[in-house]
């Protein structure tokens, strides 16, 4: 059950009732995509450093080590031992991102494995069937992420594929939540909106897929090469046709900046590499904009990676340090710098929370981009 305890314009503070836990929105969701961090994370880690939902990745954990493997195992909430809410992306994305690696028709798509090249078909009820098996919280459908551009054509045909699937995905998990040995018969299904940057596209859209009555709706195929500015107005066009009372995710998203513009135009959840992948490379977020700990400058730093953050990183360690360690390619070093990202991220999410709860979001919002906007480097 999702219910909005505020609003502050379009922005959306809300809790979103689950099998496995309540969520407090909006958020960002920490990516597991294999079911574990990226930089050497460990459950307790999340726990450490705030988070409330874990995301894994339904085509890879099909790959390895196998989503029946996974359920022999008891799931991924056992598998991983984390019970807090988990949400598994359908698959979907690598329709966009193996390009080269598959072939789309009706029924599905063809893939060959990134990493031993065996063939795999992953449709609507095969992607419903490996996330049962993963028995997470939320399963998202199945769906063709658009590139961008695209021609207005192929979108169409598309975004009517996607729709098709959608009410298949929402058939099978209805069979199998029913299913006597099924881990998780409270599986949650998120839909998800796509149609490029083609405003009107988007909007029929959201009509149909709100019509279907799901737990939540997914705003997907952004970020994937358009504008920032692009993304904005489609959110702000889009977002108006969806289900107010349901969660709104906008997915693969993002920096700082786009989560705060977002939140603005009505998204409560949000999920993104960016944290890990950029803390494995030396790059922290602090209130005073992004750094990069390689340069220079920071050689004789005692000062902690932001004064002001309460992360396990931030409590014990110089910058000089961390710098060191990843000089001498010390794994010690992402491993801290991916602690320290997620915690930021998880605690702006708290403060974004906390801000709508007390009617100055807004302010929040103008303080928080000016501050980035110093952008030390």
């Amino acid at each position: 059950m999702y219910q909005v305890l505020k609003t502050c314009g379009r922005a959306k503070r809300a809790v979103f009732h689950t099998p496995h836990g309540t969520i407090q929105t909006p958020v960002f969701m920490n990516v597991g995509t294999i079911a574990a961090i990226k930089g050497a994370l460990s459950t307790e880690d999340l726990e450490r450093v705030k988070c409330q939902v874990e995301l894994s990745n339904t085509y890879h954990l099909h790959v390895r080590p196998g989503d029946q493997i996974i359920k022999k195992l008891g799931g991924l909430h056992k598998f991983m031992v984390w019970d807090k809410p988990i949400l598994t992306d359908s698959g979907g994305f690598q329709v966009f991102s193996l390009t080269t690696l598959r072939k789309i028709t009706e029924e599905g798509v063809h893939f060959r494995s990134h990493v031993d090249g065996r063939k795999i078909f992953m449709g609507p009820e095969e992607s419903m069937q490996i996330q049962s098996n993963l028995a997470s919280t939320i399963a998202m459908a199945f769906d063709e992420c658009i590139g961008i551009p695209a021609e207005r054509a192929y979108v169409e045909q598309s975004v009517a594929r996607t729709t098709r699937w959608l009410q298949r995905c929402k058939t099978e998990m209805a069979r199998l939540n029913a299913l006597d040995d099924t881990i998780n018969k409270q599986q949650m299904l998120f839909g998800i909106n796509q149609g490029a940057t083609y405003e009107d596209i988007r909007i029929e859209h959201a009509k149909r897929i709100t019509e279907m009555d799901l737990d939540g709706y997914a705003i997907g195929g952004l970020a994937v090469g358009e504008t920032h500015a692009e993304m904005y107005r489609i959110l702000e066009e889009v977002i108006p046709y969806l289900p107010k009372e349901k969660p709104t995710y906008l997915m693969g998203v993002g920096t700082p900046e786009n989560i705060l513009e977002a939140v603005e135009r009505g998204v409560d959840f949000f999920d993104c590499v960016l944290p890990s992948r950029n803390g494995r490379h030396a790059h922290v977020y602090t209130n005073q904009g992004k750094i990069n700990l390689m340069n220079a400058k920071y050689e004789l730093d005692e000062s902690p990676i932001d004064s002001t953050c309460q992360c396990p990183a931030c409590q014990r360690y110089s910058r000089a340090y961390i710098r060191h360690l990843f000089k001498a390619k010390e794994m010690l070093a992402m491993r801290l710098c991916v602690l320290h990202n997620l915690h930021f991220f998880n605690t702006m999410m708290e403060e974004i929370r906390q801000a709508l709860d007390e009617d100055r979001f807004t302010q929040y919002k103008k303080e928080k981009l000016e501050a980035f906007a110093t952008n030390e480097k």
